[in-house]
C-alpha cells in the first residue's frame, strides 16, 4: 500500500519536531505525571522529582517513531525507573549488611571471605565478554532472561545458552 511505511522504512524524527514533540508532551502531561507517580509510588518528594526528571530525560531520547499512547508511555518508564532504584537501593543494602557482618567476625574468618570473594571476582572477570554480561546481568542486576535479550539485544535462547554456559564455566573453575 503506497501510504503505509513498514518497520524497515521508519526514519528518525527531526531534531525540531522532536523538541516540539517533547514540549508537547510535558506541557500536556507534566503535572499529570508528577502527580500520578506522588500517588502511586509513594517516594520522598526529591525522589518524586529525580524520577519524573528522569523520566522526561527517557522521553527526550531519539527515537523512530511518535509516542502513541504518552500516558502509558510516561507511566510505565516513570515505573521502570522507580523499580531499577529499588532494585539498587536493596543491592547497595544488602552490600552495607554484608560489610557490617563481616566487620562483626574474626578476622580468621574475614579473610577466608575476602579470598573467596577475589576468587570469585577473578574468575567472573575471567568468563568471556558477551558469556560475562548475561551472567553479571542475571546475578548481579538480578534482571529477567527477557530483560536482558531486550538490554543485549539477543534472543532469550541465546541468554538461556549463554547463562548455562557461564555457570558451567563458574563449576568447572571452582572444582580446579
Amino acid at each position: 500500500m503506497a501510504g503505509r511505511r513498514d518497520d524497515s522504512q521508519r526514519r528518525p524524527i527531526g531534531d525540531d519536531t522532536r523538541a516540539a514533540a517533547i514540549e508537547d508532551l510535558y506541557r500536556d502531561h507534566g503535572d499529570w505525571l508528577r502527580r500520578l507517580v506522588v500517588a502511586r509510588l509513594r517516594m520522598q518528594p526529591a525522589d518524586v522529582d529525580d524520577i519524573v526528571q528522569d523520566t522526561w530525560l527517557r522521553a527526550a531520547r531519539p527515537v523512530t517513531t511518535e509516542i502513541a499512547h504518552s500516558r502509558a508511555f510516561l507511566f510505565q518508564t516513570a515505573l521502570n525507573l522507580f523499580r531499577d532504584r529499588k532494585r539498587r537501593e536493596a543491592v547497595r543494602q544488602q552490600h552495607r549488611e554484608g560489610v557490617t557482618a563481616e566487620q562483626g567476625r574474626g578476622d580468621r574468618h574475614g579473610m577466608y571471605e575476602q579470598e573467596a570473594v577475589l576468587e570469585l571476582e577473578r574468575i567472573v572477570l575471567d568468563l568471556p565478554e558477551k558469556i560475562r554480561d548475561v551472567f553479571v546481568l542475571s546475578r548481579f542486576r538480578h534482571m529477567s532472561n527477557a530483560e536482558i535479550a531486550t538490554t543485549l539485544g539477543i534472543s532469550i535462547k541465546t541468554v538461556e545458552w549463554r547463562m548455562g554456559k557461564a555457570l558451567a564455566l563458574c563449576a568447572s573453575r571452582l572444582r580446579d
